[in-house]
């Protein structure tokens, strides 16, 4: 189980990342604009992984003077306000170079390959994802929502001293384009789906969601996430959701098929959901959690497609 998230000072750090003068590989993100965490040095355990997660705000305002909440004229053609940069830092703590040469490998190998590259990039999303999620959870925030790495202005990849990377900082590092990668995989998908068109006909009051489309998109964020109890809870309602909707949606061998299979699967899945109550799902487990979800989502994007 991880340990709970909490900041981790300056003074502190050499003892959670060894020596300051240690090399440390990172992925590094920025954002426009502020993120609800707040800054500082974060460290999250799995077992023997330890993370490092910097957050630091650069160029913010300061902070608005009390005072009671009154309108006020507003000029037209105004500019746009200047918006605040946020730099999220993901260090491999628990992986440190023992030479510099071995960090110019790694860096090099690393940033030579997509794959490669979407493993690190994932890795450190997925942690900052994470804090998002503990923060919405301690605060009983509801409307923090995932980030991805397309919403980010800058993406790094390098290696730096346990000083330089708590502070953000480093001895070498890369910018890679995940904006180009990620759009020519997905780029068929998104065609497909058409999900403008679909939003202009659901905010104009032509077509609604369906309950399952919701659920189901819960269930895939946890899984992501790496929530597999929370998943395996929401796909049991999602899925009954999901039979009760679309049985006889379409009349396609396909969509006959996958209903069927979902079919004989209830009691699979509600068996997973009982489990989940009482504690973590094994791999395999997890495994079928995310082979059910993606029956569903597999539903979901062929009524898409085909109801046009």
């Amino acid at each position: 189980m991880a340990a709970p998230l909490g900041p981790a000072a300056k003074t502190d750090l050499s003892s959670r990342i060894g020596s300051l003068t240690r090399l440390f590989g990172f992925v590094q993100f920025e954002f426009a604009g502020t993120l609800a965490v707040a800054d500082g040095r974060y460290v999250v355990r799995d077992e023997e992984i330890e993370r490092v997660l910097v957050l630091e705000t650069l160029g913010a305002p300061p902070p608005a003077r009390r005072r009671r909440r009154r309108s006020r004229e507003a000029e037209a053609g105004t500019a746009p306000a200047s918006l605040p940069l946020t730099r999220a830092t993901a260090v491999r703590a628990s992986e440190p170079f023992g030479t510099e040469e071995e960090a110019v490998r790694w860096l090099e190998r690393v940033s030579a390959g997509e794959e490669a590259i979407d493993e690190l990039v994932t890795e450190g999303i997925g942690l900052l994802n994470r804090a998002l999620h503990a923060h919405a959870v301690a605060s009983g925030d509801p409307h923090i929502q995932a980030l991805t790495p397309r919403r980010t202005v800058a993406v790094r990849l390098g290696y730096g001293s346990g000083e330089e990377v708590a502070s953000g900082e480093f001895s070498a590092a890369r910018e890679v384009d995940t904006q180009a990668a990620a759009a020519t995989r997905r780029q068929q998908r998104a065609e497909e789906l058409r999900p403008q068109e679909r939003l202009a006909a659901v905010l104009g009051g032509r077509e609604r969601f369906d309950a399952c489309e919701t659920l189901v998109l819960r269930a895939r964020s946890d899984l992501d996430g790496g929530r597999t109890r929370e998943a395996a809870l929401q796909l049991r309602i999602g899925l009954e959701a999901l039979l009760a909707e679309l049985r006889g949606a379409l009349s396609d061998p396909g969509h006959e098929e996958d209903i069927g299979a979902l079919d004989g699967r209830r009691q699979e899945a509600g068996e997973f959901a009982n489990l989940a109550l009482q504690g973590d799902l094994s791999e395999e487990q997890a495994l079928h959690v995310s082979e059910l979800v993606e029956t569903c989502e597999r539903v979901l994007r062929r009524r898409r497609v085909l109801r046009g």
